[in-house]
């Protein structure tokens, strides 16, 4: 079975994701975490983060693992785990501009196929696995919530890594990156096969306990 969850950054996915394959014990993809392991790798090398030829060069020479467990996807790239570093206001804003280009998701769209393929069944989670990478998985979830209550979240993450966060500041790094982002998960909401769940005024586990409820309705069909 293949689950994808998609929608803005800080609605909740990747949280929601790994508990709900945890539950399903099955692994949890976070498609995420690679274009930030380009990123990251794209400022330690000090490339032109709009040079798309140069981000296909680094992609394309880059080893970039991926273990998807259950509760994780821990990252490698040429072997050394980036999993944390990965995780920091400066790569989060160095991600967007990699993701806008065509080459670099077209070479991460097929990465992430083989990786469904390899394992099977699997919930992953992003901005356009229901509507291009799994067009036709078992189940399709978008999960949204309101702008200030992502950046709440996104500041407390940041926090919990040790990290200082300005709200204001991640404020309007999330608006940016909903200008560039929107386009690649708002066509499943045209889609009588995609569940839309407002996560605003809902607890995590609440929200993992209705895909939970959604998924075991689709199973028993």
């Amino acid at each position: 079975m293949i689950i994808t969850i998609d929608g803005p950054a800080g609605s909740g996915k990747s949280t929601v994701a790994r508990r709900l394959a945890a539950i399903l014990e099955i692994s949890y993809l976070d498609t995420g975490s690679m274009y930030r392991a380009i990123a990251y790798t794209a400022l330690r090398r000090a490339i032109d983060l709009h040079d798309e030829q140069a981000l296909l060069a680094l992609t394309r020479s880059m080893d970039l693992d991926l273990d998807c467990g259950p509760t994780h996807t821990r990252v490698r790239v040429n072997g050394h785990d980036v999993s944390e570093a990965i995780r920091s206001m400066g790569v989060s804003a160095a991600t967007a501009p990699v993701a806008k280009h065509p080459g670099i998701r077209a070479i991460l769209v097929a990465h992430q196929r083989r990786i469904g393929e390899r394992l099977g069944s699997l919930v992953t989670e992003g901005r356009d696995q229901g509507s291009v990478v799994f067009p036709h998985a078992d189940v399709k979830i978008v999960l949204d919530a309101s702008l200030a209550k992502r950046a709440e979240r996104r500041c407390q993450e940041l926090a919990a890594d040790g990290e200082n966060a300005d709200l204001s500041a991640v404020t309007d790094d999330l608006a940016s990156r909903d200008r560039t982002d929107a386009k690649q998960w708002k066509p499943l909401l045209a889609s009588k096969t995609t569940t839309v769940i407002d996560t605003t005024r809902l607890t995590i586990a609440e929200v993992v306990d209705r895909l939970a409820s959604i998924v075991g309705e689709r199973s028993a069909r």
